[in-house]
Formats: structure tokens, sequence, C-alpha cells
């Protein structure tokens, strides 16, 4: 229906050009955050996978992640995205950029909702404006600040954002808002739950997850982001009793 109107930039279509983008959004890799008291907790779906790719920077240098799906945007804010990559590299340059002149102009870290305006007026513009398009990417922020502490919020291409004591972006995120309306109990063994049910992957491994969490430093009381390497993640789903089992073990012995 939408492509009698596309071909001008002065007339939207019915569904309107955030429709496009958030298809793309809808066969992204999971993204789903939770809220508790102690922190936030941010686990991801990460669809590049290939014994080709070269993961050292992931296992050894860097601040952990592939680089993918979770980012760190500032020292007390980390992102995971859902959508097209290159669109999602650029909105996360830009919000690196804001966390810094905030820090710059006022000597501490920016709060976290005002963040998430910086971000949405950019993206808001991109749909008003002739000869422009939606970012095809939606954005989970996981932050802290001394006004609100802890605190999640989700935002679309439009430009619209929201706060949120659990929610999921991108593929199967209908099911896993069910799973999460569960309640957060233990919120890091609820995250891996729930991706281990909504994943198109049938094992779970690091190869195809990324995790990371906020919390604060006992002793500085400061915000503390942590996205976990591979083996640390291993490590976790081995704690949780999620780890894949090898090929080896799961055969029967012949009779």
């Amino acid at each position: 229906m939408a492509r009698r109107y596309d071909s001008r930039t002065t007339i939207f279509s019915p569904e309107g050009q955030s429709f496009y983008a958030m298809e793309a959004i809808s066969h992204a890799g999971t993204v789903l955050g939770l809220l508790a008291k102690d922190g936030v907790v941010l686990a991801a779906e990460k669809k590049v996978t290939g014994k080709l790719l070269d993961l050292s920077a992931t296992k050894e240098g860097g601040y952990g992640g592939s680089g993918e799906k979770i980012f760190l945007l500032s020292s007390n804010v980390i992102g995971g995205l859902a959508g097209l990559t290159a669109d999602a590299n650029s909105l996360v340059n830009f919000a690196r950029n804001a966390a810094q002149q905030h820090l710059l102009s006022y000597d501490e870290d920016i709060p976290v909702e005002l963040l998430a305006q910086r971000l949405c007026d950019m993206k808001q513009g991109y749909t008003q404006f002739g000869g422009l398009r939606p970012f095809g990417v939606s954005l989970l922020y996981a932050g802290y600040d001394p006004h609100y502490e802890f605190q999640l919020y989700r935002s679309d291409p439009s430009g619209n954002y929201s706060g949120w004591k659990a929610t999921c972006i991108g593929a199967n995120n209908g099911t896993a808002q069910s799973l999460l309306k569960q309640g957060v109990k233990d919120a890091i063994g609820l995250a891996l739950r729930t991706m281990s049910k909504t994943m198109d992957s049938t094992t779970l491994g690091s190869e195809k997850l990324e995790f990371a969490v906020l919390t604060l430093d006992p002793v500085t009381k400061q915000p503390k982001a942590k996205i976990y390497r591979p083996s640390e993640i291993d490590a976790l789903l081995e704690k949780e009793g999620l780890a894949k089992k090898d090929e080896d073990t799961e055969m029967k012995p012949a009779a």
C-alpha cells in the first residue's frame, strides 16, 4: 500500500516512514533489559557469528562485548541495540559525544534520561525532513545517576522513549515480554532463562550471547559497568545450569 506514497518526500505513507524501520528491528537479534534494586541487566542475541571471525579483541582487549549489540555509552550508561548495525554505530558515536560534552561542561556524568532525550531529539528530526529516513534502530538505555538511581529506558525510530522495569526489543519480543512479567527476583537468572527460550538457536553459548550489568561499586559508590567476556558468559551459563552440552556427552552409549 505504501509504495504509492514513497516516491514523494513531502507525503507520508499511511503507515508512516517509521514502519520500515520497525520492520528492520523486528528481524534483529533479541535484546532485553531488567531493572533490579541493586543494578540493571542487559542481555542480547548476536546474529553475526562464524568460526572465521577474529574475536581476539573481545577476549583480551577493549571493555568486553563483540561490538555488535551492547555498547558502553558513558561510565554510567550502557546501551543495547536492535536493528541496522551501521545506523547503530552512528547513534552510539552521537551518544558518546553527548555524554562527554555534558561531562566537560558540568563536571558530572550525564543523567540517563537526558542522554535518551538527546538521542531521541535527533532521531525524531530524521522522521520529519525530506531526503532523510528514520534510523532503523531501537535502543535500551541502562544507567544510573544520583537523582533517580538505576533506570531503564527504551526508544524507537520515531523518537519516542519510555521508562521500563523490564522490556525487550528485536525478534520474539512478545514472547520475552510475557516471560519477564513473572517478576524480577533474580534478574541475572531471569534474563538468561528468557534468552534461552526466545533465541532462534537451540543452544545457549557465549558465541551467540552478549551480557552486561550495571551496579554500584561497594567502595566508591560510583556506577560500574561490566560487559562480560565470552569466558565469563560461559561461566555464568554454567552457574545457572544453562550451558550447552557437548555432543559427545549427549550421545547415549551403544547397547
